[in-house]
């Protein structure tokens, strides 16, 4: 067994050398059998947090990101997390201006992780294969953040609410 855990780590440390040294914008730590972000790696990576712009943690047993996760890659432009046990994310993943694509698929969320709609570059999110309740969140609600979404990415402002919101603006309305 520590065998197989110190071939872990070397894999580790070979793939964020590889990335220090190549200058590349991508770090992939997929299949590492990580259960979190190794702290190691913030200082490690201090001198090209700034230019990685993929994250991939996909197959791994994560349980959770952290907020220092979040906050030291805001430069983030993708986010692959699919095939671990996240059931949440920090609140700072608002932090992530940048991120156009985040694949959550194969986790454990039994929720909507409303704090992606605050993210005015985003444009994918995975969330296939998880436990989210249907019915929590109302079609209304859906569309309404799906709108100030669209909003806040400053596209389409004059187009027409969907039929569920216009009903329920004209519905409200005195």
């Amino acid at each position: 067994m520590l065998k197989k855990m110190g071939e872990a780590v070397a894999r580790v440390a070979r793939k964020v050398n590889e990335t220090v040294e190549s200058g590349s914008d991508t770090l992939d730590l997929a299949e590492c059998k990580l259960v979190s972000f190794p702290i190691g790696i913030y200082k490690v990576l201090r001198n090209v947090t700034d230019q990685i712009h993929l994250i991939t943690l996909a197959n791994n047993e994560l349980k959770s990101l952290t907020s220092k996760f979040m906050t030291t890659f805001c430069q983030l432009r993708e986010l692959r997390l699919e095939g671990n046990f996240l059931h949440r994310l920090p609140n700072e993943v608002s932090t992530l201006q940048h991120l156009k694509a985040i694949d959550l698929s194969r986790n454990q969320f039994r929720d909507f992780p409303e704090q992606l709609t605050t993210l005015p570059a985003l444009e994918t999110i995975n969330l296939e294969e998880n436990d989210i309740v249907a019915g929590l969140i109302s079609t209304k609600q859906v569309c309404q953040a799906l709108m100030l979404m669209i909003e806040e990415m400053c596209l389409w402002r004059s187009w027409p609410p969907c039929p569920p919101c216009a009903a329920s603006t004209s519905a409200s309305t005195p």
